[in-house]
């Protein structure tokens, strides 16, 4: 494969990077294994990128170390992909469970995004599917998936495809972390219209916990702003607003160029 694959990786984590190295193995993808910048541990007040303020107004409530790791781990993979050179780039996170068809179907992907210029990441793991436009239909291993324009970027981090302007983009108005990295995404590609996504997805997860972000549990309500419940709901409300507004958009101007793809099988 002649774009760059990175897997992040917690140090110690030898049982999920044994799976994903088995899984990735299978599929004929040889990968860079990214070490995972471990936050656990850590204060918040010891990473001199975090806006403690930024977070609470945006999130309702303080970020976990966890959560900051694992963005420095994403902004770190975006890093090493542009500084390779490829025009596109992969990212998996270790608990990453690959879908019977994988190869395939990312050949197929693969093929469509390097002779389309109008994306800047495509979520291949998303477990939810809200607010799209199917821009090509393929089929891999007997099952029928669809590419499309996400204007709603999903939340989870699983598996990504970076086109190099997205790359950049990412790395260049990195500036303080206020958001875990999913709600990046979403906040930044539902605005700028410029996220795919796949669906069904061709990569799940194992179901283990986050070890990066320490655990997925249910969150502890401590430090939350008082108005948590209305920030959050504000800010759902507000990012389908306009991922609806780009659907309609889309729609009324007809396929935009480079949208437009026949199905494949």
């Amino acid at each position: 494969m002649q774009h760059p694959v990175y897997l992040i990786n917690l140090d110690g984590s030898d049982d999920r990077l044994r799976s994903a190295k088995r899984q990735l193995d299978d599929a004929g993808i040889p990968f860079e294994r990214v070490p995972a910048f471990d936050g656990r541990a850590l204060r918040v007040e010891e990473f001199p990128e975090y806006d403690a303020a930024g977070a609470m107004a945006y999130m309702g409530r303080p970020l976990r170390g966890g959560e900051i790791g694992c963005y420095l781990s994403h902004l770190d993979c975006a890093r090493r992909f542009l500084e390779s050179g490829a025009p596109c780039g992969l990212v998996f996170e270790d608990d990453m469970q690959l879908n019977p068809g994988f190869a395939e179907g990312l050949r197929i992907v693969l093929d469509w995004l390097d002779e389309h210029r109008n994306w800047d990441l495509v979520n291949l793991g998303s477990p939810q599917h809200k607010i799209y436009t199917p821009i090509m239909e393929f089929s891999a291993a007997g099952r029928r998936y669809d590419l499309t324009r996400a204007h709603y970027f999903p939340m989870t981090a699983t598996a990504l495809i970076w086109s190099r302007q997205g790359a950049e983009s990412f790395v260049q108005t990195h500036d303080r972390i206020t958001r875990g990295v999913d709600n990046h995404f979403r906040h930044w590609l539902t605005r700028s219209d410029r996220g795919l996504s796949v669906w069904p997805p061709l990569v799940t997860t194992t179901g283990a916990e986050s070890v990066i972000e320490g655990g997925s549990g249910k969150r502890s309500a401590q430090g939350r702003h008082p108005l948590y419940g209305l920030i959050k709901q504000r800010r759902q409300i507000v990012n389908k607003w306009i991922a609806w507004r780009h659907k309609r958009d889309l729609a009324r101007r007809g396929k935009a160029a480079g949208d437009a793809a026949p199905p494949r099988s």
